[in-house]
């Protein structure tokens, strides 16, 4: 099984409605949300987060924003993250960085969403292969990942 079809099919066993979109590789956020017709803070980035060896999470990053460090650690109660090279990433996920989804992932990790996720209405995520995507209902995904909800985000620089 392909990581693409490991995905579809968890998203399928989620009962989430989505819609799978197909496009060429991206060189940049707007790309991506002009190729699956929706604004950039639409488009979630899956960041997968190491809190101990063999201890990770996924954190849904909204278009145009950045993980907040200090903001993570703290609603974690942890004093350390990191994020895994794509290597590790790889192997932890099944999915390459840039392509990477909760949807079935080799590890079943706690998801924090970040709390616009909820509120954007339409959302897209990635779907196992680069180019690939699901667009779902924010709130829905947030519900069928059991996510946590937090503002664990902040606007990302232009510089």
């Amino acid at each position: 099984m392909t990581p693409e079809e490991r995905a579809r099919g968890a998203l399928e066993t989620s009962g989430i409605g989505f819609r799978i979109t197909r496009h060429g590789r991206v060189g940049s956020l707007a790309e991506a949300a002009a190729a699956r017709g929706l604004e950039p803070g639409q488009i979630l980035k899956t960041i997968v987060v190491r809190r101990a060896d063999d201890d990770f999470l996924f954190v849904l990053v909204p278009g145009g924003r950045t993980i907040s460090w200090p903001k993570l650690r703290a609603l974690l109660g942890v004093s350390r993250l990191s994020m895994p090279d794509q290597d590790v990433a790889r192997e932890v996920t099944g999915y390459e960085r840039g392509a990477i989804t909760p949807f079935g992932s080799l590890g079943a990790w706690p998801v924090v969403a970040d709390s616009r996720v909820a509120e954007a209405g339409t959302v897209s995520i990635g779907a196992g292969a680069h180019g690939v995507a699901a667009t779902v209902d924010g709130a829905e995904l947030v519900r069928v990942l059991s996510a946590q909800l937090a503002d664990v985000t902040m606007p990302e620089s232009d510089g």
